[in-house]
């Protein structure tokens, strides 16, 4: 499949090995796992991030194999994961940046271009999470209201 905005096509990836079960070598239980990403989530990581740290520090192939529930499934129940999913947050602070790049730079053509690209994939994601009814409704993007959200 073709990358969103560019004429490349996509590299393609490797995929996991399948299991059903849980490897011999994990030390943890589901449990631990559960209060290790519970503690990670209070400190103020992603889960995306959370996911990482608990593949290479702690050996854990993959949590939902573990526990039963994806990282975020277990973060939203504890009551940590964020109002606006992460990868829209991700999107809105490359806007910001970009934007703020723009301020000092006002004639750099390519990063105006950038930015457009950034702020159309940020409302299609936005349509998306209204649908799905993540976002409410009436939720609507500004540069304005991002800055808040993300700062």
């Amino acid at each position: 499949m073709a990358r969103l905005h560019s004429g490349k096509r996509g590299s393609s990836s490797s995929t996991r090995p399948l299991r059903t079960e849980v490897p011999a070598w994990v030390i943890l239980n589901a449990e631990e796992v559960e209060a290790r990403i519970i503690e990670m989530a209070k400190e103020g990581k992603q889960s995306a991030l959370i996911g990482n740290i608990m593949r290479d520090m702690y050996g854990i192939p993959n949590v939902k194999l573990m526990t039963g529930k994806s990282v975020s499934t277990i973060m939203k129940e504890a009551g940590f994961y964020p109002e606006v999913p992460e990868d829209l947050l991700n999107l809105m602070k490359k806007a910001i940046n970009l934007r703020n790049h723009l301020e000092n730079n006002p004639r750099d053509t390519h990063s105006k271009t950038g930015l457009h690209l950034i702020e159309s994939k940020i409302r299609r994601l936005v349509k998306y999470y209204k649908g799905t009814k993540v976002l409410p409704a009436t939720w609507r993007y500004s540069p304005e209201t991002a800055r808040l959200l993300v700062e």
